[in-house]
């Protein structure tokens, strides 16, 4: 698998540089697995959270870098640590013996090789609590296809519904990317599953509502009701928060409480049910996780 980095074309970036030969591309990224933590996460959806947690694994680097990115030190910053595919087996058979609901693998898209390698060792070793892939939505569908059957509950963003949004991240063709790659999640893992009230299997579609594009929010709402029903959970975020200045103005500002409910009053009109909301409060920096090393704070 590792022979994916000689020319990398894993994301649609297709940066095409050899990462096995300290090439970068553009998420920075080398051919070894760089993590900026892990630990038992208690904020995640219910439905992942459970009662322990997610047992979530935070990797460096990132494919997409949005400007508004909350986890920064380890998206853009490149903290983190080197760790081995074993090393990465024996995390996720630790985070079960902690009482994980799941393992919970966030911004992997870099590593997928390396990822495939490494659940497919832990799970000969005694893994056996749901794999989630919580992602940014930039992802191709043929790197999608290579976890087939390892991944069980896919958790991708949906930022945008107009392209030219995708400014913020430095993409022309978000939305053309991140359809498909939702497609080809609905496709390996299917309607939602449930046991003990923990999603076991399916798609949870998360939306980072922005301030002042209530608009693009909706159309994005209407596209995803209209394709799959309530057949996946939509997950329609107001935490957005400024931690940072940034160079476009429009995002400085909050998400106002009456722009929310607008947005969540439209979807419920639409006929959506299966779908997490958030409260004001959310909006607090204390919902971004400090990275410290080996595991977070």
């Amino acid at each position: 698998m590792e022979e994916l980095f000689n020319k990398c074309q894993i994301c649609p970036r297709n940066c095409k540089v050899n990462r096995n030969n300290n090439e970068l591309g553009y998420c920075k990224a080398s051919n070894k697995m760089k993590i900026g933590g892990y630990h038992l996460h208690l904020w995640e959806e219910p439905i992942i959270t459970g009662q322990k947690g997610s047992g979530t694994i935070f990797f460096s680097h990132c494919n997409l870098r949005c400007v508004y990115c909350q986890n920064y030190d380890i998206s853009t910053s490149m903290q983190g640590d080197e760790i081995t595919i074993k090393r990465f087996s024996e995390i996720c058979l630790e985070l079960q013996k902690m009482g994980a609901s799941n393992i919970n693998l966030v911004t992997p898209t870099h590593y997928i090789p390396l990822i495939k390698k490494g659940l497919l060792l832990a799970k000969k070793n005694g893994l056996k609590i749901p794999i989630v892939y919580n992602t940014s939505g930039y992802e191709k569908v043929e790197s999608l296809k290579l976890l087939e059957g390892l991944i069980d509950i896919y958790l991708p963003d949906f930022k945008y519904y107009d392209c030219s949004l995708g400014k913020y991240s430095s993409v022309h063709n978000y939305f053309d990317i991140v359809s498909k790659a939702i497609e080809e999640m609905y496709r390996q893992v299917g309607k939602p599953q449930y046991q003990n009230k923990l999603l076991k299997k399916g798609v949870i579609v998360r939306h980072l509502v922005l301030p002042h594009h209530k608009e693009d929010s909706k159309k994005i709402i209407a596209y995803l009701y209209q394709k799959y029903q309530n057949n996946i959970i939509l997950s329609i975020m107001n935490q957005y928060t400024v931690i940072r200045p940034l160079p476009y103005q429009e995002l400085n500002d909050t998400v106002t409480e009456e722009d929310y409910d607008d947005i969540i009053d439209y979807a419920y009109d639409l006929g959506v049910r299966s779908c997490f909301i958030q409260e004001e409060e959310s909006q607090s920096t204390s919902f971004i996780p400090h990275f410290t090393g080996d595991k977070l704070i």
